[in-house]
Order: structure tokens, then sequence, then C-alpha cells
């Protein structure tokens, strides 16, 4: 017999959320202070500017991107919980239009007319709203919004990927630290790829590719531009 939980167990849907912020968070930490980090080294002379800069960068990005995520994922719940009170008025307004709109939905995923129709009549004796939450609105359980999980997942995953950087930053010497950022980041991307492909069930390759080629984007074009300036600090 297959329950919600054999699903749980053979699915990765219901980590999509929290594991979407942790992904952006860890990602946006190992970018965002190594390309800080390669962009102050190429103009420094000692090792000091470098630590100031990724410890204050490591502090506001991890506040930064929580909160944005809190923000931006509360936004969504807003819009999910207007259109559910909108939903409940057009349940008591005009039921039988609902019904067929419901039925409709039905057959457009391939149900015969009569087939669609009793499925709608059985569901709305059920639990009208449920229903047309799930159907019409595209909620459910396991995708709806959670702007303090989200915003947790994010800030901590920020600070974990910004970290690493950091710690790197504290030992290595001034002279050729672009060159020990650049590829130990590299190699902090590619180990982010594998666990979020590990984490959510997807193929590992393709996830470590896409970070590892957008990662060395980043972080040339802050390298560049501490270059291009020439600052000395």
């Amino acid at each position: 017999m297959v329950t919600i939980e054999n699903y749980l167990e053979n699915h990765y849907i219901h980590r999509s959320n929290w594991l979407r912020a942790a992904v952006l968070g860890a990602n946006d930490g190992i970018i965002s202070i190594s390309s800080l980090a390669v962009g102050v080294s190429a103009a420094s002379q000692s090792n000091d500017p470098v630590i100031l800069a990724t410890v204050a960068g490591l502090v506001a990005g991890a506040l930064s991107m929580a909160a944005g995520e809190y923000v931006s994922v509360s936004s969504q719940t807003d819009t999910e919980k207007a259109d559910i009170e909108r939903e409940k008025k057009e349940l008591q307004q005009m039921p039988e239009a609902e019904l067929k709109l419901l039925a409709a939905i039905y057959v457009s995923r391939g149900l015969k007319k009569e087939t669609a129709m009793q499925v709608a009549i059985e569901l709305t004796e059920k639990d009208a709203l449920a229903a047309h939450v799930r159907d019409e609105l595209g909620i459910n359980e396991l995708t709806q919004a959670n702007p303090i999980q989200a915003a947790l997942a994010s800030g901590a995953a920020f600070t974990a990927g910004g970290m690493l950087p950091l710690i790197l930053t504290l030992f290595v010497p001034i002279q050729g630290m672009t060159y020990w950022l650049y590829v130990s980041t590299i190699l902090f991307l590619m180990l982010l790829g594998f666990i979020s492909a590990k984490t959510g069930g997807a193929p590992v390759g393709k996830a470590i590719l896409r970070v590892t080629i957008w990662g060395s984007i980043a972080m040339g074009i802050s390298a560049g531009v501490g270059y291009l300036f020439g600052v000395t600090i």
C-alpha cells in the first residue's frame, strides 16, 4: 500500500524549500566571500585588509541573506494566503462554477468528462477548499513556503560557506593568496554541488559543473577589478 510516508522516503520534493535556500546561501557565501577576498588580496600587501574585509562581508552577507530570504518568502506566503481567502469567497458565492472549474482541470489532465466530474464532486464533498487550493492554485503542504525555515537555512548556509575562504585567508600568505583562493573555492563549489545533488536526488555532474562555472566567472571578474584599479592597501 502506497502511503505519504512511502512517498517521502522515495522522493525529495519535500526538501525543496529548505534545500533551495541552503544551496543558495552556501553558494552565495562561498562565491561572495571568496570573490571579496580575491579582489582585496589582489590589491593588498598584507593579510590584514583581506581578513577584515572577509569578516565584515561574512557578517553582513549572512544577515542580508537571512533577512532577504525571510522577506521574499513572506511575500510569497502572503500571496498564497490571499489566494486561499479569495478561493474561500468564490466557493461560497459560486460553488457550481467552482465545481465545473475543478472538473475542467481534471479533464485537462487526461480524465474523461464524466470521470472528472465525479472526482470533483467527491473531493468537493470531502474538502472543497483543500481540493481547489491543491489543484487550482497548486499549493500543498510539501511545497508551501516557510519564511522562518528559509531564512535560517539561508543564513546558516551562507555562514558555513563563507567560513571556508575566511579560514584560508587566516593561514595563507598574501603572496599567492589569490591563486590559493581560486583553487580552493573551486573545490568548495564542487563539494557543494555534490552535496546538494545528493541531498536532492539530482544528477551530480550537472550540479558540480553549474556551480563551478559560475563561481569561476564571479571570482575572475573580482580579481580583474582588483588588478585593474591597482590600489595598494
